[in-house]
This record gives structure tokens, sequence and C-alpha cells, in this order.
């Protein structure tokens, strides 16, 4: 598996890092299968320089060929994943805005300690780009700036750490789901996309009724699993929950 992180740092009333995650996935999608794209929430600070929310993506892909063959030449997939970074830059610059700061990071390998550890920071602490290219360097990343004041690689490498955790974040896509889901949905629908329903509380699975899940089915990434948090609506029949927003 191949991770991808992306900051774009977009200009209010501008299209956000999670549409252009999604548009990325789709103009690769022939060679590439999205196995996840996962929204972390980074500092909510007015000290950082952010439009809405501070947030980075990160973006899990899988190779098709791997996926269709059990073993794929070496060659193969070297030759595939280089081509990911100027695609993923050319996309990227393709959707530029100005004002924008856009920072791109790629992890083919086992992710390093300091990588998480960085993910961890930049959800708790101001940090610097200098700090976050200084770290790729030592750790042997691939983290750049495609423009602005670079501050977009402070969230890139932040997502690549918090998606190797596989606890941390908002699935924006999981695997190649097709319409979105919102409104009521039944449990079992909810199941079909392969999301986990939990009560908030008591973390106990919830296998039947309907959940209002808003306005887009947006689960969490719990131990490697999508989970879709919910509590139980006090004035409806016992069977009927909302989702629960967590970060």
């Amino acid at each position: 598996m191949i991770l991808v992180g992306i900051d774009d740092t977009d200009i209010p009333n501008s299209r956000g890092t999670n549409q252009l995650a999604r548009r990325i996935v789709s103009e690769i999608s022939e060679q590439w299968q999205c196995i996840r794209i996962v929204r972390h929430q980074l500092l909510f600070d007015p000290r950082v320089p952010y439009t809405s929310k501070n947030g980075s993506a990160s973006i899990a892909l899988e190779l098709r060929s791997e996926l269709s063959r059990s073993e794929v030449d070496a060659a193969e997939k070297k030759a595939a994943t280089n081509s990911l970074l100027p695609t993923f830059r050319r996309l990227m610059m393709d959707d530029f805005i100005p004002g924008s700061d856009p920072g791109l990071c790629l992890l083919t390998e086992t992710c390093p300690p300091e990588v998480i550890n960085w993910g961890h920071r930049c959800q708790q602490e101001i940090v610097s780009t200098a700090e976050a290219y200084a770290i790729a360097e030592q750790t042997g990343l691939h983290l750049e700036s495609l423009g602005g004041t670079e501050d977009g690689v402070i969230g890139a490498l932040a997502a690549i750490g918090l998606a190797t955790t596989e606890n941390d974040g908002r699935i924006v896509q999981l695997g190649e789901w097709p319409e979105e889901l919102s409104g009521p949905q039944s449990v079992a629908q909810i199941n079909q996309r392969g999301v986990i329903v939990r009560e908030v509380q008591s973390n106990s699975e919830i296998t039947q009724g309907t959940i209002d899940v808003g306005k887009k089915l947006r689960p969490n990434l719990r131990d490697g699993s999508a989970v879709l948090f919910v509590e139980r609506e006090t004035q409806c029949a016992s069977e009927n929950y909302r989702a629960i927003k967590k970060p």
C-alpha cells in the first residue's frame, strides 16, 4: 500500500483539500485503486494560518495489478510508484488556486516513528515548515511544496504520520464508494459500505435501526476500520440514532 499526504491550505470560498483528493483519486483510478481517503484534524488555533478548520488529507492506494495477481513484478511496481509523484504534482498544479499553499508527501515503505510523532505534534502545538523538511530529509520521505508560503508541507507530512496509526481522522472515501449517503439510512445500508456502527458512549456495536448520517456519511478511522459513532435519538423510536462528528 502507498500513502500520499496532501494539504492544499486553500482559500475562502474555494473547493477544499477533501474535494481535491477525491478528484485526484478519480483521475488515477485506471491504474490505482483507492483504499481510503481520510481527513485529519490538525491544531485548531487562531495562530495557525488555515482557511477554515485546518485539516489535511491522506490517500491510501493499491496498484490494481496487485489486487488481480498474487505477485507483481518489482520493476512494474517501481515504475507505477515513480509515476505517482509527477501525476499528483500535475493534478494539484492544474487545480492550483492563487493564494493557496499546497504540499505533497509520499510514503512507500514503513512509516518512521518520527513521522507518526510529527502527526501528533501537529494536532497539539505550533510547528514550522523547517521542522517538517528536516524530518522528511532525516527519514527519507519525499516532501515538497507546490507553491505559496510552503505551509502545506506541514499538513502533508502530518497526514502520513496520522494515517499510519490507522486510528485517526474522518473517512472521506472508503474504497470506491458509489454515490454519497445522506439523511436517514438503515444500519444495513451503512454496513454494506464496509462501515461499523457503534454507540458513542458504550462503544457497543449497533446492528439494526435507522441512522441519520447528516449531509454526508463520514465515519472515523479507528483501529484500521471505518466506524460511525452514533447516539440514540431521545425523542424518537428506540432504534433511531444520529451520527456523531468526531475528529
